[in-house]
């Protein structure tokens, strides 16, 4: 069903609600069973659970279920179709099956692995010179016969105290000249590494600065050289450290500054900060300067495209063939529904048109290059094949399908991207699909990628310049070259160049950013919420969203390094947008986020004075009222276009804060 621009939003919004009604009609699921309702298993062995639906009055519900990991993604994989688990990893882990209807019931059964013996303990040094008086804290990771890494406490020694020493934390403090190993002891397995500890040769220190003045958030490295009579002594630990004078104290505040064991330094606080670098029997120091950063703008509404019947998923916003300026907004759980609006003044959106297609969500929209095609993601089919749609929006007035492509797409398509005449479709949350539409009326795959890693999953693929990064929950982000790395790839062949699992997070949608530093980061979102995250719980209140922004160092895709996040204390992260220096962040309750990313990162970005601007969005007639929930931004000519859940589309603009001070 479609509606023309001569219908009003008015009459959509009725069309739905009766819509919603025939569906409210229809046997709905009260409860779900999972059987059996608990698995004990070895490392490798696998085993298949199912799902029973019920209404009400106990009868069963023929509806398709989806399979997951509540925890332990990875550890536990999972057939979300079939129910097929195999155990990867020892733990205890709960498999959620969700009825995929109305109400989105799930039923729930533990799974018990048993942990393998234990095969080898590695130290994290590599041994060789050491010298007297240095202490340096050695690791064990403890492997089992999985290959797993295991959380088992470590016994430390060392074979002549007299040498060396180490305590229970693995902290190994040479004494005297001589030869001695260090080992870490778990469950009868043994770690070894061998020294060979000299005496001291330093005779003196000095430590430089990069620079003796900045501001909050700024990076300045300082490089120390040890010498002795023989010239630099390189393979001496030095130790860094930090005297602080901030220009306001606050007690139990987070530390003022830091300085990490590379001797990169940044501060959180104006003020004076002297830091010194250290080895046995000689240190040094530099002092730097820190001012405030002054980065804040005011933020202007310019205009609201209300959607209060259903709730807002995704945006893209376009400068159509005509000249003029559009965006498309999609829904979830909003029967399929997508809107259309002319936003060449963005003050006043104009309803050009809607779209229903056969799907429960319409998660993702987006517009090629050339403005002439949208393809619209699907989820929740009625007749389950979901997949994408083609749609020709050459006149957004009058939109029309061009064709529906759902080969092989009928766990659901959430997240797409068209790059090249080609859609980078999600497939199942497992795979991504690359369709060619350079026939749009006749799609057809070329090619796909799938990570070969236990219960591996994707949720989102961004494409820029011909190389695609992918959102891969629990294995982080994986940097693929589709056409433009150096690797041969190709939309029908797909190379691999990197991967990158985030500290303990679980990547959700990921950005690439090339700073005019020289440094090429990937912003790696977070999204951690309740399992079966629909955006509210029954009485339509927002759930709290937690997760933040991890901001890794690619520049070195052989090393990649996580240097910074962006972590705020109220609120999750969800979707992001980077343009000119600057992040454009959806925190879903913690509304619309704007921050400096100028310069090279390091640290918490959210205590350093960058935040620009934070807006938060109320509307009073929303699907909730005055529930911020933001989505996902992005800017288009100097204006900043943002979905909110509850409430549709928002405009605002960034204007340089008012002083009093000329």
């Amino acid at each position: 069903m479609k509606t023309r621009s001569t219908i009003r939003p008015t009459i959509l919004i009725l069309a739905l609600a009766t819509l919603a009604t025939t569906q409210a009609a229809a046997q709905e699921v009260a409860r779900v069973e999972v059987s059996p309702a608990t698995l004990s298993l070895e490392v490798g062995e696998t085993a298949t659970v199912s799902a029973t639906a019920y209404d009400a009055a106990g009868n069963v519900v023929d509806i398709p279920f989806l399979y997951f990991s509540r925890d332990g993604r990875g550890s536990l994989a999972v057939n979300r179709a079939t129910g097929e688990i195999e155990a990867h990893k020892g733990g205890e882990y709960t498999i959620l099956a969700r009825a995929l209807g109305p109400g989105r019931i799930s039923g729930t059964m533990n799974v018990t692995v048993a942990f393998p013996p234990l095969d080898r303990i590695e130290i994290s040094e590599d041994g060789g010179r050491y010298y007297v008086g240095v202490t340096l804290r050695h690791k064990a990771a403890v492997i089992d016969q999985a290959d797993d890494t295991r959380d088992v406490p470590v016994a430390w020694s060392t074979s002549d105290e007299t040498v060396a020493t180490v305590d229970r934390f693995g902290v190994f403090s040479a004494h005297a000249p001589g030869e001695v190993t260090l080992s870490a002891t778990a469950e009868g397995v043994v770690g070894e590494t061998r020294y060979e500890v000299a005496d001291n040769p330093v005779t003196s220190m000095a430590v430089e600065a990069s620079q003796t003045r900045g501001r909050t958030g700024d990076v300045i490295h300082f490089s120390a050289t040890p010498t002795g009579t023989g010239g630099t002594i390189d393979d001496i630990p030095v130790t860094f450290g930090l005297i602080a004078d901030p220009d306001v104290v606050a007690t139990a505040d987070f530390p003022p500054a830091e300085v990490d064991g590379m001797g990169r330094f940044v501060a959180y606080k104006p003020g004076i900060y002297t830091v010194t670098a250290s080895v046995p029997g000689q240190t040094a120091h530099a002092t730097v300067e820190i001012l405030p950063r002054h980065v804040a703008e005011e933020v202007q509404l310019v205009g609201h495209a209300p959607v209060r019947n259903v709730s807002t998923s995704d945006l893209w916003v376009w400068e159509g063939v005509d000249g003029r300026d559009y965006a498309i907004t999609g829904t979830h759980s909003g029967h399929g529904s997508t809107y259309w609006w002319d936003v060449t003044d963005p003050a006043s959106p104009v309803l050009t048109d809607s779209l229903i297609v056969d799907a429960r969500t319409t998660n993702d929209v987006k517009v090629s290059e050339d403005g002439e095609l949208c393809v619209i993601s699907r989820e929740g089919a009625s007749n389950r094949r979901n997949g994408i749609v083609i749609v020709d929006c050459t006149d957004p007035r009058n939109i029309e399908i061009i064709s529906t492509y759902d080969d092989e797409l009928t766990g659901g398509v959430h997240n797409l991207f068209i790059h090249d005449d080609h859609v980078y479709a999600v497939n199942n949350g497992i795979r991504f699909d690359v369709i060619n539409i350079e026939d749009p009326a006749n799609p057809h795959r070329v090619g796909r990628f799938e990570l070969d890693t236990p219960g591996h999953a994707i949720h989102d693929i961004w494409i820029v310049d011909g190389i695609a990064y992918t959102s891969n929950w629990n294995d982080g982000v994986a940097v693929i070259d589709v056409g433009g790395g150096d690797r041969g790839g190709s939309p029908s062949n797909p190379v691999e160049i990197a991967r990158f699992r985030d500290i303990g997070g679980a990547t959700h949608a990921a950005f690439p950013y090339r700073s005019p530093t020289g440094k090429f980061y990937i912003f790696m979102g977070d999204e951690i919420g309740a399992p079966a995250f629909d955006g509210q719980e029954a009485d339509r209140t927002p759930q709290f969203m937690a997760g933040y922004i991890h901001v890794v160092d690619f520049t070195d895709p052989e090393n990649p390094e996580e240097v910074a996040r962006y972590e705020i204390p109220e609120a999750g992260s969800h979707n992001m947008w980077i343009d000119d220096d600057r992040l454009y962040a959806a925190f879903y309750q913690g509304g619309l986020r704007v921050l400096d990313i100028s310069g090279e990162l390091k640290g918490n970005l959210y205590h350093q004075g960058r935040e620009i601007a934070v807006y938060k969005s109320y509307d009073p007639d929303g699907v909730v009222a005055n529930a911020p929930f933001t989505w996902g931004p992005q800017i288009h000519k100097g204006n900043l276009f943002f979905a909110e859940y509850f409430s549709g589309m928002w405009a605002v603009k960034l204007q340089p804060r008012r002083t009093l001070i000329p």
